[in-house]
């Protein structure tokens, strides 16, 4: 059998010409089967799963030989389908959001969709004006990442970080409960009793939930959650939280905060890694040592978390594992073999890094 790229056709009187892109007719007849079969395999059809798996490799091995790229516009017209997503985040670059949107894109490229992205920066106006946006542009659903979601769209939406039970919206949440004591128990067995808390954003989708996790295991672990050491994050006094530099800058001016209004702790349980630096910076400008004369605990496991000096003790989230849950969710709902459950729970783990230690004598 012929391995000549069907595409590689010698130009006429010496002209330069483009090559024609290779169709799927070509790929079957270069692995001499039908074109339904192809077709099947490389647009992952369930039918697809009778095909005998060492088919299904070599064509997609053909398939990247011979540079086959499927003409998405033909199969969503044929099909009046657009395979794209609408994927709504805080801020595209913070670390919790980028973290969730790699398993989002990675699910979604194996499966054939495209994606289109938008920041609702915690705002319900402009997360609604994004929603009609994207309908208008024909997207098949929506994921939304820690988004204040009040009313439920029209199309199957997936929301991560979502605590509301809404007809038509599947929530993949974290075990709060599991996660806050994981790092309450650790600051415990280090002999911490007095600890500092921040408190998330008002509009952030895990504030009401986390915070209430935390004065179930304190009250649990026999821990007083005092008043003059917990501080709300609110995003002052440079805005809401949209960017990393804002975090950090947010952290720092919460953790002067804290320390103006008390000493008298020996940790402090941020809200999420960002405000955790951002403290470290404030406690050890008022020459506080962390974690020698303070611990610190962040949430999330940001990628600099474990470059930080010191290198940030955390509650990891599996970022990676929500998105792709939230994307493998989202399009088994679409395709309508999925009913659309209101809950998927993912568990966290603690990450001890240099952060915590025992409280100073």
């Amino acid at each position: 059998m012929s391995r000549k790229n069907p595409s590689a056709e010698p130009a006429q009187n010496g002209a330069s010409e483009k090559p024609k892109p290779v169709t799927l007719k070509a790929v079957a007849q270069h692995l001499g089967l039908s074109t339904a079969t192809v077709s099947l395999v490389l647009n992952r059809s369930p039918v697809a799963d009778s095909i005998p798996r060492e088919t299904h490799e070599r064509v997609f091995a053909a398939a990247r030989e011979l540079k086959y790229r499927p003409n998405y516009m033909a199969r969503s017209l044929r099909r009046q389908r657009s395979f794209s997503i609408g994927v709504l985040v805080p801020e595209i670059s913070e670390g919790y959001a980028a973290g969730v949107m790699h398993g989002i894109e990675a699910h979604l490229l194996r499966e054939g969709y495209f994606y289109l992205v938008a920041s609702h920066r915690l705002s319900g106006d402009i997360l609604n004006e994004y929603v009609g946006l994207l309908e208008q542009r024909s997207v098949e659903g929506f994921i939304m990442v820690a988004a204040p979601l009040e009313t439920s769209p029209l199309l199957p939406t997936v929301a991560v970080a979502g605590h509301r039970e809404m007809g038509g919206v599947t929530n993949v949440v974290l075990d709060h409960d599991q996660a806050i004591r994981l790092a309450m128990d650790h600051l415990v067995e280090l002999g911490h009793e007095r600890v500092a808390f921040f408190k998330g954003h008002p509009n952030s989708s895990d504030t009401e939930a986390r915070w209430d996790a935390i004065q179930r295991t304190a009250g649990d672990l026999g821990l007083a959650v005092r008043p003059e050491l917990c501080v709300q994050l609110s995003g002052e006094p440079s805005g809401e939280i949209f960017s990393p530099e804002e975090g950090y800058r947010e952290g720092y001016a919460f953790g002067r905060k804290l320390l103006g209004q008390t000493r008298d702790f020996t940790a402090l349980f941020a809200f999420n890694d960002i405000s955790a630096i951002g403290a470290i910076r404030a406690f050890l400008d008022a020459g506080l040592r962390v974690p020698e004369d303070v611990s610190v605990i962040g949430f999330d496991d940001i990628e600099v978390a474990s470059f930080h000096n010191p290198s940030l003790t955390t509650v990891r989230q599996p970022l990676f594992e929500m998105g792709e849950l939230a994307s493998r969710t989202l399009l088994a709902r679409i395709a309508g073999v999925d009913a659309p459950a209101p809950f998927h729970t993912v568990e966290a783990e603690l990450v001890v890094r240099d952060s915590t230690a025992p409280p100073r004598a």
